[in-house]
């Protein structure tokens, strides 16, 4: 059995797409996934199953469809790729709190970086379906940053990267 983590797109954050925790783990466990566990209210879920990736995907986002009446993106990491993003980030010299995770279901194109717009200063990198952005300081929350191959994805700081990727380790 594989220990997955689930990371839901625009759930609960700037009042679209209300989604009560509770109502994410009871799906989830309707699905057949063992285990079902929620951090923080914006749509992280821990869980384990002996499917494919691509096959949790499609159940979940079909699961959340079902339930919400529109279809919510959900990119699927696995507990080992979660600790590898969290332990070998490019921006480890960085606060977690500063450091965002763009999780995508794709590569990200090579020339991604090459049409971001509205940088001032922040740094960026782009991982196997991540694209990472260290906001250097005074830019967090502030910044105008524009990556157009991020907006398909979902983002979390490091610091809930972290916290997940250790939530994953515990037996399912």
């Amino acid at each position: 059995m594989t220990s997955y983590v689930a990371l839901l797109r625009a759930v609960n954050v700037g009042g679209t797409s209300k989604l009560p925790m509770a109502d994410l783990r009871r799906i989830a466990g309707e699905l057949g996934f063992a285990n079902p566990r929620t951090f923080i209210a914006s749509g992280n879920l821990l869980f384990a199953s002996d499917d494919s990736e691509s096959a949790v995907r499609a159940r979940l986002e079909a699961g959340l469809a079902d339930l919400m009446g529109k279809r919510v993106p959900v990119m699927i990491r696995s507990a080992a790729e979660l600790a590898l993003i969290a332990a070998g980030h490019p921006f480890a010299d960085a606060p977690g709190r500063r450091v965002l995770v763009t999780f995508l279901n794709e590569p990200p194109p090579q020339d991604a970086l090459e049409h971001v717009r509205n940088r001032h200063g922040e740094r960026l990198a782009l991982g196997n379906r991540e694209i990472y952005v260290d906001y250097c300081g005074t830019l967090l929350g502030r910044s105008k940053l524009r990556i157009p191959a991020a907006e398909k994805g979902t983002a979390r700081n490091m610091n809930t990267v972290a916290k997940l990727a250790d939530m994953a380790r515990e037996p399912a």
